[in-house]
C-alpha cells in the first residue's frame, strides 16, 4: 500500500468531538485515503506525528480576506493564519463582499470596502463568479468559500442612500443574490451596524433570505447592535429564520460594554429555544474581549449617508459636527434602528472613548498615534476625544482601523466570554482583519492556538477534542462545506498537526504579531504548506470552493 503522504503514530482528533484515536493517516490525490494501522505502508512523504495531535485543518468561519486574496502578495499577508493552522477561510462577511459590482456605484463600493482593502486593484470583475474565477486563475494559498454581502448588493442597486428599496430595486437585489448563489456562494452575510445594512428593514432581509434558503445557503449576520439593542437584534434574526427557513449564523456573538454583558445569558437562551422550535441557528465567538473594525463605526447613521465624502463634509460643518458630537454623547440606541434618527449601536456609549484604540492610520505623519486610545489622542491634540477623532478622520479620509475593548468582558473579567465560548453551538473565529498596515488584532496570529492551549488545556473550559470540533466540523456544517472539517476517509486532506502539550498563543495586544507555539505541520489538499516553522509560500495549495444545490 503506497500513499502520497503518510502521517504516522499521531493522536487523531477527528473533528467530531469524539475522544482521540491513535492511528496513521494515509493521503492520496489530495484526499484522506485511509485512517488506521498502516505500519507496512510506504509513501513519498512520511510525517512522524508521535506525541502530536492530528486534526482537521482549522476553518475560519468569519474572515475578511476578500481583497487580500485578490492581491498577488496574499500568501505573505495570510502567513499568520497559515501558521496557526487555518486551511480554509469563509469570506464575504458582515455584508462586505467584492462582488457584485455595478460601474455606476463601484466608487461607493470601494469606499464601503476600504476597511478590508490592502492595495489598489484593477476591479476587472463584475459578478461573484468573475471574482472567484480570478482567484482560481491566480491561485490561492488556502481554501476559500465565499458569501455574498447584503451591503454590497444594496450598494450596487441603491448606492449609499438610506431608506427602503422600491419594488424594482428589491427585484434587482433579489436577482443579484440569486445569481451569486448560482455562481457558488455559500450564503449571504449582513453587517447591520454598518451602512448601508443599518438602513435595511427586517422585511428586506427576509425577502433576500428567501432566495438564500431556496438554495440551502446560510445567512450570517453581524446583528443590529450588541449593547442596548442586542436582545431585539437576536429576536430579529430568529424571526428571519422562522419566516424563511434559512440557516442562521449569528456572527461573533458578543455583548459590548459592561452594562450589557449579562445579556449573553438571555441571547443564548433565545437561540436555544429557537433551535428547539426547529430554527437552524448557531453562532461563532471571538476568543478575546476586544474586536477590530473601522473607526467610522462610532458615528451616527445619518452622518454616514452618502459615504465617507459626505461624512467629512458634515464634520467640516461646525453646526453638523456639533450635532454629530451630541448624538454620540446623548443618543441611546432603540428599536427599530432603521428609522430616521435612530441608531443600532452607539459604540462610544457602550465602551467609552478610553477603550477605543487606534490600530491603523494611513499617513506617515500620524503613524505615531497607532496604539493610542481616543482619550490619549484628545490629550495629544489638546481637544476633546470627539473633536480630535473627527479631525483625524478628515485628515486620513476616514481610513482608520480601531480596536474596541470591552466585548463580553474586559482585560480582567472574561466570564461572559467564557459562557459564550464553551456553549456547544459556539464555533471559533478571530474576525481579525489583516491588511499589512498598522497593528493587528492578536487573534490574527493566535486565535486557534489560544482556544486549544489557554481555554482547553489550561482552563479546561472544554476538552481538547471539543475545541477541535469548534474550529473544524462545526463551522463546516454551519456554512455547508462538503468533505471538509473531519479526519475521515474520502475527505480532503486539510490537516493541522500540533503538540497538545505545547500549543499556545503568544500574540498580545502590545505585541500582536507573534507566532504561536506548538503548530508543527499544516497540509492543504494533501500538500505540506507549513512544517517545523517554515511556511512554503510558493505552494498555492488552496482551492476556490463553490456551493451548488
Amino acid at each position: 500500500m503506497a500513499f502520497t503522504v503518510l502521517i504516522r503514530n499521531g493522536y487523531v482528533f477527528d473533528g467530531t468531538g469524539n475522544p482521540w484515536l491513535k492511528a496513521d493517516v494515509g493521503i492520496e490525490n489530495g484526499k484522506i485515503s485511509k485512517v488506521g494501522e498502516l505500519k507496512s505502508a510506504a509513501a513519498d512523504v512520511v510525517i512522524d506525528a508521535n506525541g502530536l495531535a492530528v486534526a482537521p485543518g482549522f476553518i475560519d468561519i468569519h474572515a475578511h480576506s476578500d481583497l487580500v486574496l485578490a492581491s498577488r502578495n496574499h500568501p505573505e499577508l495570510l502567513d499568520p493564519f497559515i501558521r496557526q493552522g487555518v486551511t480554509t477561510q469563509v469570506i464575504g462577511n458582515c455584508g462586505m463582499s467584492p462582488a457584485p459590482v455595478k460601474k455606476e456605484t463601484v466608487d461607493m463600493l470601494k469606499g464601503y470596502l476600504a476597511l478590508i482593502t490592502v492595495e489598489e486593484l484593477p476591479w476587472t470583475w463584475s459578478s461573484l463568479g468573475d471574482y472567484l474565477n480570478l482567484l482560481e486563475k491566480q491561485g490561492v494559498a488556502m481554501n476559500v468559500a465565499a458569501l455574498i454581502g447584503h451591503g454590497t448588493i444594496r450598494t450596487a442597486i441603491m448606492g449609499a442612500k438610506s431608506g427602503t428599496p422600491t419594488k424594482e430595486e428589491m427585484k434587482e437585489m433579489k436577482f443579484l443574490a440569486s445569481q451569486a448563489m448560482q455562481e457558488g456562494a455559500f450564503g449571504m452575510s449582513a453587517g447591520l451596524i454598518y451602512p448601508p445594512g443599518m438602513w435595511s428593514t427586517t422585511e428586506e432581509l427576509i425577502e433576500l433570505c428567501k432566495v438564500v434558503s431556496d438554495r440551502n445557503g446560510t445567512f450570517t449576520c453581524h446583528v443590529r447592535g450588541s449593547s442596548e439593542t442586542l436582545i431585539y437584534a437576536v429576536r430579529e434574526i430568529v424571526k428571519i429564520g422562522e419566516k424563511t427557513g434559512v440557516r442562521i449564523e449569528h456572527s461573533h456573538h458578543e455583548a459590548f460594554g459592561k452594562a450589557h454583558w449579562w445579556k449573553v445569558n438571555e441571547t443564548i437562551r433565545m437561540e436555544e429555544k429557537a433551535r428547539a422550535d426547529g430554527i437552524d441557528i448557531g453562532f461563532d465567538v471571538i476568543p478575546y474581549t476586544s474586536a477590530n473594525t473601522t473607526l467610522l463605526a462610532i458615528y451616527p447613521p445619518w452622518s454616514l449617508e452618502g459615504g465617507v465624502p459626505k461624512l467629512i463634509e458634515r464634520l467640516e460643518d461646525s453646526i453638523l459636527r456639533e450635532k454629530i458630537g451630541s448624538d454620540i454623547e446623548e443618543v441611546v440606541p432603540g428599536w427599530p434602528p432603521w428609522l430616521p434618527g435612530s441608531w443600532p449601536h452607539n459604540l462610544v456609549e457602550a465602551t467609552g472613548w478610553e477603550n477605543i484604540v487606534l490600530m491603523h492610520v494611513p499617513s506617515e505623519k500620524n503613524r505615531y498615534l497607532v496604539g493610542k486610545s481616543l482619550v490619549e489622542l484628545g490629550k495629544i491634540m489638546g481637544k476633546s476625544p470627539f473633536n480630535a477623532t473627527s479631525d483625524l478622520v478628515i485628515e486620513e479620509n476616514g481610513d482608520i482601523m480601531a480596536l474596541f475593548i470591552g466585548v463580553s468582558g474586559d482585560m480582567t473579567n472574561g466570564d461572559h466570554l467564557q459562557i459564550l465560548l464553551k456553549h456547544p453551538l459556539a464555533a471559533v473565529t478571530p474576525d481579525a482583519i489583516i491588511r499589512g498596515k498598522g497593528i493587528t488584532h492578536p487573534g490574527a496570529y493566535g486565535c486557534f492556538p489560544r482556544v486549544l492551549g489557554h481555554y482547553a488545556r489550561e482552563l479546561k473550559l472544554f476538552t481538547m477534542e471539543d475545541a477541535v470540533r469548534k474550529m473544524t466540523s462545526l463551522p463546516a456544517q454551519r456554512i455547508g462545506l462538503r468533505y471538509r472539517g473531519l479526519i475521515k476517509e474520502g475527505f480532503y486532506a486539510d490537516i493541522t498537526i500540533f503538540d497538545p502539550k505545547k500549543i499556545i498563543d503568544k500574540s498580545t495586544y502590545s505585541e500582536p504579531s507573534r507566532y504561536p507555539g506548538g503548530i508543527e505541520y499544516v497540509l492543504i489538499n494533501g500538500k505540506v504548506v507549513f512544517e517545523k516553522g517554515e511556511y512554503h509560500k510558493e505552494v498555492l495549495a488552496g482551492k476556490v470552493l463553490r456551493k451548488y444545490p
